[in-house]
């Protein structure tokens, strides 16, 4: 029973990562139609301003805020450079727009820092670990959960009660009737990819914090796995990223745990295979936005 209840706390932990950067990448395809891959670069940018920040000799708990000020100017930098441009053409060029923002900060990452990894210090307080009866929770991964839960509701709050919320509410329902009803396009992408730039910064300090450092390629697989979340839970679907996001976490725990060990080496094949079985049984997705249930 403690074995359970020890990697269900590993799950929602790893599950409330992939769930903040799922909705990261649920945020900006609900308004633009897109999958921006550059998502990953942004916690690589914030890795690096955490790494910047600690060599300045700045405490991590002014260095944190900060690498999340630079996540969300550099999310709005890259819409206004990159996408905006191309803002009218078709998926594909939007695709291939994202695909070339992250091979280009991945290329700059390597030649104008380094391709080794960086140690970023980590307090010694989340470090630690705190034991409950039988089971022993790591402070970090307490931390994950709470720092999503707090996310979340602060993110359903900005959605529900402000202007600007109820705006990007609207463009993720239909953002060309939007537009007609005067909402400003421009103000509202730019506010979806600061919001998308603090949950991939959020995601990349809990990610950072567990491992202490910072390479190139760190975004490249977490992203992966919140796309894989994103069509799990429902692609466009804010509250499916979220539920998309805790059962991959489930299910790569749990298999982790919990599989024969001959089978150990074949994880990741059955997680993807059992996210599979749930498309079939739900090829919406999870929570399918509510355009496509009304169609």
């Amino acid at each position: 029973m403690d074995l359970i209840v020890q990697q269900t706390v590993n799950a929602v932990a790893l599950g409330g990562t992939y769930a903040l950067l799922a909705l990261g990448l649920a945020v900006i395809f609900a308004i633009l139609g897109m999958i921006n891959f550059a998502h990953g670069e942004l916690m690589t940018i914030t890795g690096y301003a955490l790494f910047f920040a600690a060599s300045a000799g700045l405490p991590f708990a002014l260095g944190a805020p900060l690498a999340m000020l630079v996540a969300m100017a550099a999310a709005v930098l890259m819409e206004r450079v990159a996408f905006r441009p191309v803002r009218g053409a078709g998926g594909a060029t939007l695709l291939l727009t994202s695909f070339a923002v992250s091979v280009v900060l991945q290329v700059m990452f390597q030649n104008f820092i380094s391709t080794r990894p960086q140690v970023v210090p980590i307090p010694s307080v989340l470090t630690g670990a705190v034991s409950f009866g039988g089971i022993t929770v790591g402070v970090i991964q307490i931390l994950s959960i709470v720092v999503t839960v707090v996310m979340l509701g602060l993110l359903t709050v900005f959605l529900r009660h402000t202007t600007i919320g109820l705006a990007m509410r609207a463009a993720a329902e239909d953002f060309p009737v939007t537009r007609l009803m005067g909402v400003r396009a421009n103000a509202v992408i730019s506010t979806a990819f600061a919001i998308s730039g603090l949950l991939a910064a959020v995601a990349g300090i809990l990610w950072i914090a567990q491992r202490a450092s910072v390479d190139p390629m760190m975004g490249f697989v977490p992203v992966l796995k919140a796309f894989i979340a994103a069509i799990l839970g429902g692609l466009g679907s804010l509250s499916g990223a979220v539920a998309g996001g805790f059962l991959l976490g489930f299910f790569e725990i749990y298999l982790a745990a919990f599989l024969p060990e001959n089978l150990l080496p074949f994880r990741d094949a059955i997680a993807l295979a059992l996210v599979i079985v749930v498309l079939l049984l739900r090829p919406d997705g999870l929570i399918a936005r509510r355009q496509e249930t009304a169609r």
